[in-house]
């Protein structure tokens, strides 16, 4: 995982080639199918990208419960990065079935063999051996091309030589040692939930850990109640530790109630960790992000000496399903 984190900001100079693109129609209107760290980049490009079309999302077996003429005006994007996730196969079958404008994206796997043999588009990323949730530089430039964003292409390439992953070692190291024996809890605004989800993902994959996330305004709503710590109740929250992802673009009373939430969790003795999103532009604010959230969760899964690469839990699972 060390290397992953250091060599990330290289995925960014990757190319991405459509291969059978004679086949591929044009259109303004995407679905994305994908599971896991595979769709990702599209969350991150509906929330952050405003020149791009919302990209459907799609994190289950089949296709969207939408009408067929719906589907035939959509390309159908199917994002595996092994290749072999058998929810968006099930869809890719399904879209094929119904002459739907498709193309895939993976490193290899039973993605690119369907592809062929249907005479499919598709764009085969680097397999680099690494972990899906580490490919989201390759996953992010596949889907621009994927969906014809040029300039988001050429604006993300810079990135492969200006964003410094080890800017932010020492910050994930510090972080890491304050969620010691503790439970993440990520907060951050809608816009930004992605942001949050990622870290959850990476405690959960690379610590091993229990973490959760939740977005402003909702959870001003619901969720702080259930830590308005009580003398009979405290016991349930004294394991969870609060990190806000402050972003100075969210919306004015978003912010006031970010800074209002943290004096009332900390009012009652609940930790919290306030981190400033921060970058030169969007795209080293999302993905420097993103590298922060590695360094923490792989200095957490190292003071509970934890490989951080493998995912036995999934794998077991993988294979009980058989």
């Amino acid at each position: 995982m060390l290397k992953a984190i250091k060599d990330f900001p290289q995925q960014f100079a990757y190319n991405p080639v459509i291969k059978n693109k004679a086949k591929l129609k044009p259109s303004k209107s995407y679905i994305l199918l994908g599971m896991g760290g595979s769709h990702l980049g599209a969350d991150i490009l509906n929330n952050w990208d405003d020149k791009l079309n919302f990209i459907l999302v799609h994190s289950n077996y089949g296709l969207p419960a939408l009408p067929d003429k719906e589907l035939k005006q959509k390309l159908i994007i199917v994002s595996s990065y092994s290749g072999n996730t058998e929810e968006p196969i099930d869809g890719l079958k399904q879209a094929y079935q119904k002459k739907l404008n498709l193309l895939v994206i993976a490193t290899g796997g039973k993605c690119i063999t369907l592809a062929k043999r249907y005479n499919i588009p598709y764009i085969q990323i680097p397999d680099t051996g690494i972990q899906p949730r580490w490919a989201l530089g390759f996953n992010v430039r596949a889907i621009l091309k994927a969906v014809g964003a040029n300039q988001a292409l050429k604006e993300t390439k810079l990135l492969s030589t200006k964003l410094k992953a080890k800017k932010y070692q020492a910050k994930g190291k510090k972080i890491a040692k304050q969620l010691k024996n503790k439970i993440p809890i990520i907060y951050a605004s809608e816009r930004n939930f992605i942001l949050a989800y990622n870290w959850k993902i990476k405690f959960n994959e690379n610590a091993k850990i229990p973490a959760f996330y939740n977005i402003f305004p909702e959870l001003n709503h619901n969720e702080m109640n259930g830590f308005d710590v009580r003398p009979s109740t405290k016991h349930l929250s004294k394991d969870f530790y609060f990190i806000f992802l402050e972003d100075k673009k969210d919306h004015p009373r978003v912010i006031k109630r970010m800074k209002v939430l943290s004096k009332m969790y900390r009012k009652r003795k609940l930790p919290v960790i306030n981190i400033k999103i921060s970058g030169k532009d969007k795209w080293e604010r999302i993905f420097a992000n993103s590298i922060l959230g590695d360094w923490a969760s792989y200095y957490i899964a190292k003071s509970y000496k934890i490989d951080p690469e493998p995912v036995d839990m999934v794998e077991e699972f993988k294979k009980k399903l058989k």
